[in-house]
C-alpha cells in the first residue's frame, strides 16, 4: 500500500495500486501460466492479478488444490532481488519468523524473473480489532529478525557471491550507499532542513560513523501493511522482503516500523521489541535520524514532479511541528 511519506530509503509511490494497462497485466498473466505449467505439469486452474504489486506483476494461481503466489518481475536485472529474498525469508524462518515458503525463483522459462510462494491464508492486519496484540507481536518479531547475523552492510550481504559491492564497513554504508550527506544536501536545498538542523543531523551521522556494530538482519518494511493475521489476529505471515537490509539494528528496523503508528502502539510495538529504556534513549538519535533523512526521495520527487503541496507537507512534517511529547 502507498501513503504520503512512506519513509523508505528506496523512494515512496503516490499510489497503492499497479498502474498498468490491462493489455500489459494480461501479457504478464500468461507469463505466470507458463511458468506454473512447466512446475506443475498444467496450467492453473485459476489465476487473478493482486494490484497490490507495485514493482512487481503479482497473481494468484489456484493449482488443483492449492494455492500459490506467482510475482514476476517486467525487470530482467530483478532477478538478484528474488534470490536476495529467498535467502533471507529462509534465514527468518529459520529463526522462527512465520513467512511464504518461496519454493522456485528463476528466469529461464519466461523472459523475465519470477518467484513461486505458497499462499498465507489470512487477512492484512491493518484493520484487524486487535491491532494492538497483532503490534506487540510484531515488534517480537522484528527482536526475532533482528537477532539474525549477517556480513556487511546494505543490500548485499549473505545472500550473494560478490565482494566487490559488499560494505564491509558500517562508515562505507553511511557514506557510499546510504549517502548521508547527499540526503542531507537535498533536504537542505528545497528548504525542508534549516541550517541548524542539517548541522544536527552531520552531527548524529559523523558519531554514528565511529561505531562498530555488529551488522543484523533487517526487514526494512516491518509495517501492518506487510502482515497477514488469523481471524483470532495472530501473525501468520510476514510479507514483502524486498527492502532487507544487514544493517544496525535497531536502529534501522525501527525508523521505519514506527513510522506509521501512534505513540500508544510505538510503545506496544517497544514492549514486544523488549527494548530497555536507556537503551532505546541511546539509539533515538539515529533512529530519528535516519527517519528525517529518508524523506529526501520524497522531497525530490514532490520538487521535479512540481508538487507543491506535497513539499509544503514535508516542510511540515520535519520541522517537528507534530510533535506533541517533548519540549
Amino acid at each position: 500500500m502507498y501513503y504520503f511519506g512512506c519513509g523508505i530509503a528506496g523512494g515512496c509511490p503516490l499510489i497503492d495500486k499497479n498502474p498498468s494497462p490491462r493489455r500489459e497485466v494480461n501479457k504478464f498473466k500468461e507469463f505466470g501460466r507458463i511458468v506454473m505449467e512447466h512446475h506443475f505439469g498444467s496450467r492453473p486452474t485459476r489465476m487473478e492479478h493482486k494490484t497490490e504489486g507495485l514493482s512487481n506483476f503479482v497473481f494468484s494461481a489456484q493449482q488443483s488444490k492449492q494455492k500459490y503466489i506467482i510475482r514476476i518481475s517486467p525487470d530482467p536485472a530483478a532477478l538478484n532481488a528474488f534470490i536476495k529474498e529467498q535467502w533471507t525469508q529462509k534465514a527468518a524462518h529459520a529463526a522462527g519468523v512465520v513467512t511464504a515458503e518461496i519454493l522456485e525463483v528463476g528466469n529461464s522459462i519466461v523472459p523475465y524473473p519470477y518467484m513461486i510462494t505458497r499462499y498465507i491464508p489470512g487477512e492484512p492486519a491493518g484493520h484487524h480489532p486487535k491491532r494492538l496484540s497483532i503490534i506487540r507481536e510484531l515488534g517480537e518479531i522484528a527482536a526475532r529478525i533482528n537477532s539474525i547475523r549477517t556480513n556487511g552492510f546494505g543490500g548485499t550481504y549473505d545472500w550473494s557471491h560478490n565482494l566487490l559491492s559488499l560494505n564491509a564497513s558500517w562508515k562505507d554504508y553511511l557514506e557510499n550507499e546510504y549517502r548521508y550527506k547527499d540526503k542531507v544536501e537535498i533536504l537542505k536545498r528545497h528548504n525542508v532542513m534549516d541550517a541548524s538542523q542539517a548541522k544536527r543531523a552531520m552531527q548524529i551521522f559523523r558519531e554514528a560513523s565511529k561505531l562498530a556494530p555488529r551488522p543484523a538482519l533487517c526487514h526494512g518494511d516491518l509495517r501492518l501493511k506487510n502482515v497477514i493475521v488469523d481471524r483470532n489476529g495472530k501473525i501468520s505471515g510476514i510479507l514483502d522482503w524486498q527492502t532487507a537490509t544487514s544493517n544496525i539494528a535497531p536502529q534501522w528496523e525501527l525508523s521505519l516500523a514506527l513510522h506509521d503508528l501512534g505513540i500508544d502502539e510505538k510503545q506496544v510495538f517497544l514492549e514486544g521489541y523488549e527494548i530497555g529504556h536507556q537503551d532505546l534513549l541511546q539509539a533515538m538519535p539515529l533512529i530519528k535520524a535516519f527517519n528525517v533523512l529518508n524523506y529526501s526521495t520524497e522531497v525530490e520527487r514532490a520538487f521535479n514532479q512540481k508538487d507543491s503541496v506535497g513539499l509544503e507537507r514535508c516542510r511540515t512534517r520535519l520541522s517537528g511541528a507534530f510533535d506533541m511529547f517533548s519540549l
